[in-house]
């Protein structure tokens, strides 16, 4: 690397001016507060630990993400953390022991190998809660209803939700005993809606409502009346597609009642998170952004590889890209100028006006640049003996 290039950064890295920083921390802490008055106590977790702890009831997609390190003390295999979640499900599952639903929330940066959609950042800053040690639709309410809250927080408009369900799939699956090879295909295929691929795929099946079902979820999707047509189209649905169809329904209407003025869109071939997802799923957006903005869903038992299985669900965002969809921020410094000198009651003055909570800049000798240039509008002077503090 040339003397000219060392101010470049690896592609998909970047770094903050004050603004875009002072927008992120404003956020985080705006947030932050909320998940508090919510109940939810923030945890911190390490930046790096070892690699199979992270990659823990994730399945195979993180592990991708996930940067790779020897560590020079023991020799061992470590992870950059490519997602703070099943970090805290360790902590709920491993420190803290409690019988009782537990709250947990975290902000902070993780580090990705490549970003997760074209153009995007490989390193976020991830902010979510999970609720652990209740299986209930009311647990999943409360996770959806507190992220809109969340996202309301921000200034994004017109935010939607796009509800899914696992279960679903992973039912007509079992119904029609399609094996691993089989499913991982259909699963691809489906993620992508390749009607054409899934017939391909199930032409060879004996059974046609096999391959009725398979196709039929490509187009099941849109507001709640997809529900019943899901059962009709389905045909004889097995037990557990019908509880996931019930599960949908119920956090359909549960939120409904909570949050009137949420879009609420049903897509039955959303399978995100379908490695370690085990129930509902969720995706928020927003109008011109094709990625989700905020997601998450229920996954029950990740705990168990550390010690206890425990039922849960959560969400999370990136607040990096939640602030690139934001006007810019204006942090309206409004300090305050103190001019260079040794006077003890300038000291003081400073002293007691900080402490008051303003921003007090002091001059420096034989500085460059203005008073406005350094974010002031107001400057200390002295009359009749006093310091006082005077529009510029």
């Amino acid at each position: 690397m040339s003397d000219t290039e060392r101010w470049l950064l690896p592609e998909g890295m970047e770094e903050l001016l004050p603004e875009q920083a002072e927008q992120i921390e404003f956020l985080r802490r705006s947030i932050l507060k909320l998940y508090q008055r919510w109940g939810y106590r923030y945890v911190m977790t390490p930046l790096v630990e070892y690699f199979e702890s992270l990659q823990v009831g994730t399945g195979n997609d993180i592990g991708k993400h996930t940067f790779k390190l020897i560590d020079e003390m023991t020799g061992r295999l470590l992870g950059v953390r490519a997602d703070i979640t099943p970090q805290v499900s360790r902590l709920d599952a491993h420190r803290m022991k409690q019988e009782a639903p537990s709250r947990l929330c975290y902000a902070g940066p993780v580090l990705l190998t490549k970003p997760r959609e074209l153009g995007g950042s490989r390193n976020p800053v991830q902010i979510g809660a999970e609720l652990y040690g209740h299986g209930g639709k009311e647990s999943d309410i409360e996770i959806l209803e507190l992220m809109l809250s969340a996202l309301e927080r921000t200034g994004l408009k017109e935010v939607s939700l796009d509800l899914g369900h696992v279960g679903i799939f992973r039912g007509l699956v079992s119904q029609y005993e399609i094996d691993d090879a089989l499913e991982a295909r259909l699963f691809d295929a489906l993620q992508r809606k390749a009607r054409p691929e899934i017939e391909d795929l199930l032409d060879e099946e004996l059974n046609p409502a096999c391959k009725n079902a398979f196709v039929a979820l490509v187009n099941l999707n849109g507001d709640a009346s997809i529900l019943k047509e899901a059962r009709a189209v389905l045909g004889n649905v097995s037990a557990d597609v019908e509880l996931a169809l019930i599960a949908l329904e119920d956090i359909y209407e549960g939120l409904k009642a909570r949050c009137p003025d949420v879009v609420i869109h049903f897509d039955l071939a959303e399978l995100r998170g379908y490695q370690y997802h085990t129930g509902a799923v969720f995706a928020a957006y927003v109008p011109g952004y094709w990625q989700a903005i905020a997601q998450g869903g229920r996954y029950n038992d990740v705990g168990k590889a550390f010690g206890r299985a425990r039922p849960a669900t959560g969400y999370s965002m990136d607040l990096r890209a939640i602030c690139n969809l934001l006007p810019a921020f204006n942090s309206d410094v409004n300090g305050i100028y103190a001019p260079c000198g040794n006077d003890v009651t300038l000291e003081q003055k400073i002293h007691e006006l900080r402490n008051a909570g303003e921003c007090v800049i002091r001059e420096l000798p034989a500085q460059s640049g203005t008073a406005q240039q350094m974010g002031c509008s107001r400057v200390l002077v002295k009359r009749d003996a006093q310091w006082i503090v005077d529009a510029l």
